[in-house]
């Protein structure tokens, strides 16, 4: 797919915009109204003025038969030069699409440490903006460790997220993640594992985590909308816990709270 961007647009040249990305199976946006709500937010909260028709509608366009994943893009157009500039034209409004398969979920994975760490102090912080420098190079330490994804860590030392989903950990029969004070982004599925955990007689706690913390969890998953739920096999070259019943379990509700069907 193509497009042609202006060479002003503040997206290219700042980073100055949002995005989503979610899930489409059988021609629907998964969690649509949450996407769409989510990112309406993130774009009004750095002073972009887009509509919840205009998103709903450039989502609706890369609709298919075929199961996809969609990334909607947000920039404040094209504009003078300037980091705050007297006047922009209209937002920059893209939705691309890329495909998807079910063998996706559950794909066990392994994490580093990345070096670097998120700031959780950052207006930015809960935000998706299309600054992802730090997370780019988190994953290229990743890969070059040999790992799936990297650990991503706030100022303070605790966890924060990985370069590309939330961490949740089984302790105790309860759900366990880090709040979103602690510099992660409201994700998606983590709010809807959140809401399912009840169901499953789990109890729930946002709180601050060390990560010596994934070393005595009984399982660590990662959740994004793209995986759904993702098993973490190993930190740093050390096994973690497992638990195959509950990745189960918890996979199960979420499936069913989107509404995909069992294979």
């Amino acid at each position: 797919m193509s497009a042609i961007i202006s060479v002003e647009d503040r997206g290219f040249t700042l980073g100055d915009g949002v995005f989503d990305t979610a899930l489409a199976l059988d021609g629907r946006v998964l969690a649509g109204a949450r996407h769409v709500d989510r990112l309406v937010a993130a774009a009004q909260a750095i002073g972009i003025a887009v509509t919840h028709e205009a998103i709903e509608a450039a989502m609706a366009a890369g609709l298919s038969d075929a199961p996809a994943i969609l990334r909607t893009t947000v920039t404040r157009g094209s504009a003078a030069r300037g980091l705050w500039p007297a006047s922009v034209g209209a937002p920059t409004l893209v939705t691309t699409t890329a495909p998807w398969s079910p063998s996706l979920i559950g794909q066990p994975a392994r994490l580093i440490t990345a070096t670097g760490r998120r700031n959780e102090f950052s207006l930015s912080a809960n935000l998706k903006t299309l600054g992802y420098l730090d997370h780019i190079l988190a994953a290229r330490q990743a890969a070059e460790g040999g790992a799936d994804d990297a650990l991503i860590l706030n100022t303070q030392g605790r966890v924060a997220c990985s370069t590309i989903a939330n961490v949740v950990m089984l302790i105790g029969g309860r759900l366990v993640t880090p709040s979103l004070a602690e510099g992660c982004l409201p994700g998606i599925i983590r709010a809807l594992l959140i809401e399912a955990a009840p169901a499953l007689c789990l109890a729930v706690e946002e709180r601050p985590l060390a990560p010596e913390a994934l070393a005595g969890a009984d399982a660590v998953f990662l959740t994004n909308s793209v995986r759904l739920l993702r098993p973490v096999a190993a930190l740093d070259g050390v096994a973690l816990a497992q638990s195959p019943q509950m990745e189960s379990a918890l996979t199960g509700a979420l499936t069913a709270a989107l509404g995909i069907p069992e294979a």
